[in-house]
């Protein structure tokens, strides 16, 4: 049996930063190793040949390779934080659907032949909807963020970064002030610390301690 979970990771994947943040409320410890996309580890594609990351690998070799799950393990295991409380379960689907769907379309508009313009009107058009959930509190869940905050925000943050002037001038201010305390928060700054490559023989570097960013 392996000592603790290993999760398989790759920094700027929106997935994993949801499944990072999960981990990082709940205090579970685990092993972390960021893959390099091109050579992408053995270990990683034996435990899940569909080759995406997020993948937790647990003591007794589970494999958990739906980010959403590594959440919900995560804060099953130990939720201080209450993020398992009041989950908008519609919003995140809607997220993980639609908006996943225009936000690709627009971001990578080469690479689907696609009209961003089009793609990115629509994606705004389901963030004029969460602007308007967020009438009724600073957050997803209140006052403090959630499970569904850190399921949501890695992807608005990647279509906010794919046009920071453009998108700091759309009349949603809820829904920044929103994204720019997530973004800022402590708890998003750990979970983006960077990490060289993993290799075969490493040192383990544990997600929770104070490791020193080594890859600028």
């Amino acid at each position: 049996m392996i000592a603790r979970p290993v999760l398989y990771n790759f920094r700027r994947c929106p997935y994993a930063m949801r499944a990072r943040l999960a981990l990082l409320s709940s205090g579970v410890e685990c092993e972390i190793r960021e893959v390099k996309l091109a050579a992408k580890p053995v270990g990683m594609l034996r435990a899940s040949p569909k080759g995406t990351v997020p993948v937790l690998i647990l003591p007794d070799h589970t494999v958990i390779d739906e980010s959403l799950d590594i959440m919900r393990w995560a804060l099953g295991l130990h939720d201080p934080q209450r993020w398992l409380a009041h989950i908008r379960h519609d919003l995140i689907a809607q997220n993980d659907g639609p908006f996943k769907y225009h936000l690709d379309r627009y971001k990578y508009a080469s690479r689907y032949q696609s009209d961003p313009g089009y793609h990115r009107a629509e994606a705004l058009k389901i963030l004029a909807n969460i602007d308007k959930v967020l009438q009724t509190g600073f957050f997803m869940h209140g006052d403090c963020p959630g499970l569904t905050d850190a399921a949501i925000a890695p992807f608005v943050r990647q279509f906010a970064a794919t046009d920071p002037e453009w998108f700091a001038s759309v009349p949603l201010p809820r829904l920044q002030q929103w994204l720019q305390a997530f973004l800022t928060s402590p708890l998003f700054g750990r979970a983006m610390c960077r990490l060289s490559p993993w290799q075969e023989g490493d040192a383990p570097v544990l997600l929770h301690q104070d490791y020193t960013n080594i890859d600028a």
